[in-house]
Parts: structure tokens; C-alpha cells; sequence
């Protein structure tokens, strides 16, 4: 079982696989088991964006077990929340936000165990 960063710029966090576009992404989410995925909106100009993640996750029902929005784009992390929210299995834990540091922390620990 994997952690998932999708981000095209920002540093991917200590224990976390990282996918730096939506195709990256979607690929990951249908080969491994996903624990946690944390999805970034803007990906770069002219490339699918962190929406277009979420509509493919829905469309093949590829849920990890929980899902951060760790997005500076406010109108972005709205949509991908709302898309989520109506769409996600009962037992996906969905944030509306970033990973806090305490789950940073715990999985970097992990990692260095």
C-alpha cells in the first residue's frame, strides 16, 4: 500500500510516491493500492487539472482509503470537493485541506523506522 502526492512543483513529502501529472496519477491510483492521496488542482499550463484526477477516479471508482486537497486554489479544492464529496464510498475519509503535520510526521517517521 502506497501514499500518493500529485503536485508538479511542491517537494513530495518523506514516505509518499509522487505523480507529477494527471495521467501519473490515475495510473498510480489503477496499478497500486492507495492509502492516503493528497491532490494539487493547478498542474501546469495546458494540463489536465486535479478536476480532471477526480472525474477519473469517479468514472473508474479508484478510491484510496482517504483524500487531502492540499491546493493553493481556493475555486479549485471547491470543486474537487464537491465533485468528491457527492461521489466517494462511505468508508473514504474525504478533507476539505492539506495533510496536517501530524500525519506528515507520522508517516515520515514511518519511513525512517
Amino acid at each position: 500500500m502506497i501514499h500518493l502526492y500529485l503536485d508538479d512543483y511542491r517537494r513530495c513529502p518523506q514516505g509518499f510516491a509522487l505523480a507529477r501529472n494527471a495521467q501519473e496519477c490515475l495510473l498510480m491510483l489503477e496499478e497500486c493500492k492507495v492509502d492516503i492521496l493528497s491532490l494539487d488542482f493547478d498542474l501546469g499550463p495546458g494540463e489536465p487539472t486535479g478536476k480532471e484526477v477526480v472525474r477519473g477516479m469517479i468514472a473508474r471508482q479508484l478510491f484510496p482509503r482517504e483524500i487531502y486537497l492540499h491546493t493553493s486554489s481556493m475555486w479549485g479544492k471547491r470543486e474537487m470537493y464537491e465533485l468528491l464529496y457527492q461521489s466517494v464510498p462511505e468508508q473514504v475519509k474525504l478533507h476539505n485541506g492539506p495533510m496536517p503535520s501530524e500525519v506528515l510526521d507520522r508517516i515520515a517517521e514511518g519511513v525512517r523506522k
